[in-house]
């Protein structure tokens, strides 16, 4: 029982006792109307700490219920203050994220804009995968759309998020530019030399790719920017990768490798753009 159920159901109580007293002095008092002044005058020395007791009793009843009562408004009013910040917290989120997407949009419209052959179609991001053997992303649209495996996925400003794996009725797999089975044609910008993005189980641990099979003599930086070459027609050309954060070369010393830090940040990713059809250039 809580102190405010104590209160209530004890003043109550007390309330009716002393009801009851006052009710009993009462009929005395109207039993010896008339009578001897000795029982008048203590018909009134009987009533008078019962009436006192009463209005001392009615008074503090009044403030203790005044007390709940106030108590509970209290209450109320702290919650309906909390619903309303909650309500305009949600606002805000909802504001910042229409802000966001405008950006988006716009950056869109001006990769949209230098690649017109694209036919594109924008998804929102609902999972992310990350294991030891895959690192895939789960999108909100899949065949109703007219999306198909191999499709390519990219982020607003044409960076290579990776590639569609399944499809089924309103959502889609993503396999990631940094899962061990990806494999992109590269072109590395600052060189013109090409090779092949793929997948590495320990570079995919630290979100990291591996730019590979380079033709001998080749140089490669940090800092490199590496894009889709286009060749095989599973990409288009021009897409952004990533760049390279580190050049190591293999146990034995035969292979140089650049190690790709992918364009976009796989794991804050909201919204991708995916490519429905392109110009293949060979």
């Amino acid at each position: 029982m809580n102190w405010k159920t104590f209160l209530k159901q004890t003043g109550v109580r007390f309330l009716a006792v002393v009801v009851a007293a006052v009710l009993v002095v009462a009929l005395l008092h109207g039993l010896l109307g008339g009578k001897a002044g000795f029982l008048t005058n203590l018909d009134g020395k009987l009533r008078e700490p019962f009436q006192q007791a009463a209005s001392t009793a009615a008074g503090w009843l009044e403030g203790l219920y005044g007390s709940v009562y106030k108590y509970d408004q209290l209450q109320a009013e702290n919650d309906a203050l909390r619903n309303q910040l909650a309500e305009e917290k949600q606002k805000v989120r909802d504001a910042e994220e229409a802000v966001e997407e405008n950006e988006r949009l716009r950056e869109l419209l001006n990769f949209s804009q230098r690649h017109t052959d694209f036919k594109l179609e924008s998804a929102k991001v609902v999972g992310y995968t990350a294991s030891n053997w895959s690192a895939t992303l789960t999108i909100s649209k899949g065949s109703e759309s007219e999306l198909e495996v191999g499709d390519s996925v990219i982020t607003e400003g044409g960076n290579l998020v990776g590639q569609i794996i399944e499809v089924g009725s309103g959502w889609a797999t993503v396999r990631t530019v940094i899962d061990v089975d990806i494999s992109v044609g590269g072109y590395v910008s600052n060189s013109g030399a090409t090779g092949m993005v793929v997948g590495d189980y320990t570079l995919m641990q630290d979100g990291c790719a591996k730019l590979g099979y380079l033709a001998e003599g080749v140089s490669l930086f940090a800092g490199d920017t590496v894009l889709t070459s286009g060749k095989g027609g599973a990409f288009p050309a021009g897409l952004i990768v990533g760049s390279v954060a580190e050049v190591r070369s293999d146990a034995g010393g035969q292979e140089t490798y650049g190690v790709v830090q992918p364009a976009c940040d796989l794991n804050t990713l909201v919204q991708v753009f995916i490519i429905k059809n392109f110009d293949i250039v060979e």
